[in-house]
């Protein structure tokens, strides 16, 4: 008997030999008379799941595609969210105490005129906000802190023998009682004494004149206030140290408590402190040391423009950086076709944010163009910045520089003072309604007052409208219409567009929305298909097992009925 099989894994060869039969997982070996065949049921199961799993890998295929389309996706992302970050500077130009943009920072310059060292004799600080303009400032004495001084001591780390209590403190301040015991040295006096600083503002120190010699020293911490003694009980402890004199008045003065005097712009001032906070708002003077007679101190205050060239030095680096991610995009083989890591050739999305930045950065303000800025495009397109114009024009023309960069906002009525134009401003009429008392109840346009939140008499856009970051105050006491006005330089332009286009609601953000959908979907298809080869392949394995069974249990039948036929023979 001869088994045979209908498969392209099979062999022939012709024997003379008695039969035989061999087999194993794999393969299966079987002998008649004349014909030998193998089966190799692995490469059979291994071909027939393949061709399940083929559309598996090409949907793997896409899905990587995918990815790579979604981490460019995200670059561009990135590089846009970084160009907008750089320009929230340059976008608004409000000034006020709490305005952080370029244009509302302040830069101080101080000259001199007569015999004086500007900065031997003036430091100052500026708020951003503060008032431009020129002052001149005359020192005439700087507030001094009241310093006194005792009797030398053989030493200071051994006992006194002294025993009492005395009250210390800061004239028109508090006092605090210090009680000293017999065995206390000078060392631990001063430190009882610095113990109560806090509340007295009087700190005490010991000055080594020589070996064997020490002094005490107190000193209050506040200027143009007089240390103020009495002893309560016991010994006269500062009197025993040689402080106070035998009438109580401090024997040794080092330095008595004195205001500053100055005088701004012609105005004769005094102040307890040379730390002088209160006189120009947001201006903080430190006062060195007195002027010469004829000597005066010439300060300018003006908008620190090396901010605004930074932060335009800053959007050319970010500008070119996301045009060089959407090139990376646009890189072509040389017959032309699109490179394989150009995975966004011909996006429309990426090309339309290009277009848009383009034709801004082509458009004027004010009169005014980016050549205005020394802004241009070099021989390769790439920006670059003249800082040399730029500089002629902050120094020139600085409200046009404002104008063409940032938003601006007006109203129609001197009764409504903006206060933030926000970066996207916006221009409406605003309806304000004020009731019988006089006090501002609502505003609105258009008749939504869910627009505008009211709080005395400022009025502030709501989050989430587009009217979100701009802010006014009125002072009319009757109801009335009021338009607004708005203008958008080149830099808020941008800003937004660049703003919108990368947030977790943007165009960007969709694209990669929906492709991360899309691969969901295709790697739930592959999951399928792959579960469906698993299943196919069981389902083969024990097929194949059966036939495997089927071809033994013949081959045994074939070695059976050869064994007879030998044995009838034999006879």
């Amino acid at each position: 008997m001869t088994v045979s099989s209908a498969t392209s894994s099979t062999s022939s060869t012709t024997t003379s030999s008695s039969s035989s039969s061999t087999s194993s997982s794999s393969s299966l070996t079987t002998s008649g008379t004349s014909t030998t065949s193998t089966i190799d049921w692995t490469a059979l199961i291994e071909s027939a799941v393949n061709a399940k799993l083929t559309q598996a890998t090409q949907i793997s295929t896409k899905i990587t595609a995918n990815e790579a389309k979604i981490t460019a996706y995200e670059t561009l992302q990135t590089a846009l969210k970084t160009l907008s970050s750089g320009l929230s500077s340059l976008a608004t130009s409000m000034v006020n105490s709490l305005a952080t943009n370029a244009f509302a920072t302040r830069a101080a310059t101080i000259s001199t005129t007569g015999d004086v060292s500007a900065s031997s004799a003036l430091s100052m600080s500026v708020s951003n906000g503060a008032a431009t303009g020129s002052h001149t400032l005359t020192i005439s004495q700087i507030a001094t802190a009241h310093k006194v001084t005792g009797t030398a001591q053989s030493s200071q780390t051994t006992a006194l023998g002294y025993s009492g209590t005395f009250s210390l403190g800061l004239s028109g301040g508090s006092t605090a009682d210090i009680t000293i015991t017999s065995g206390m040295s000078l060392q631990d006096m001063v430190d009882a004494i610095n113990a109560q600083t806090s509340t007295t503002n009087v700190e005490a120190s010991i000055v080594q004149v020589s070996s064997n010699s020490y002094q005490l020293v107190l000193t209050g911490t506040q200027d143009a206030a007089d240390i103020t003694y009495s002893s309560s009980s016991g010994d006269d402890i500062l009197n025993q140290l040689g402080v106070t004199d035998s009438s109580g008045a401090f024997a040794n003065v080092l330095q008595t408590a004195q205001a500053a005097e100055f005088t701004l712009d012609g105005i004769s001032l005094t102040r307890n402190t040379n730390d002088i906070t209160d006189v120009l708002s947001g201006v903080t003077f430190d006062l060195l040391q007195a002027t010469p007679s004829g000597a005066t101190l010439n300060i300018t205050i003006g908008t620190d423009t090396s901010q605004i060239s930074s932060a335009l030095q800053t959007f050319v680096t970010d500008y070119n950086a996301f045009r060089d991610a959407v090139l990376a995009q646009q890189t072509t083989n040389s017959d032309g076709t699109a490179s394989s890591s150009s995975v966004l050739f011909g996006d429309g999305t990426m090309r339309d944010i290009m277009n848009t930045l383009q034709s801004v950065l082509g458009s004027s303000v004010g009169g005014l163009t980016m050549a205005d800025l020394g802004l241009s495009f070099n021989e390769k397109n790439e920006l670059e910045l003249d800082t040399g114009t730029l500089s002629t024009i902050l120094s020139t023309n600085l409200s046009g520089v404002t104008t063409l960069l940032s938003a601006q906002t007006k109203t129609s009525s001197s009764q409504l003072s903006v206060v933030n134009t926000g970066t996207s401003p916006q221009s409406f009429t605003l309806d304000l309604t004020v009731d019988s008392s006089g006090n501002l109840s609502a505003a609105s346009v258009g008749g939504d007052s869910s627009l505008f939140t009211i709080s005395g008499n400022t009025i502030v856009g709501n989050s989430g409208t587009i009217y979100a970051g701009m802010a006014f105050t009125y002072t009319g006491s009757t109801s009335q219409s009021i338009t607004v006005t708005s203008t958008q330089g080149l830099a808020t332009q941008i800003y937004q567009l660049a703003k919108t286009a990368s947030s977790s609601t943007g165009s960007l953000q969709t694209l990669i929305d929906n492709l991360t959908s899309r691969d969901e979907t295709l790697q739930a298809k592959v999951n399928d298909i792959k579960s469906a080869a698993a299943t196919f392949q069981t389902q083969l394995t024990a097929q194949y097992a059966k036939y495997q069974a089927a071809i033994e249990s013949a081959n045994n039948m074939l070695t059976y009925l050869k064994a007879l036929l030998n044995a009838s023979s034999s006879n």
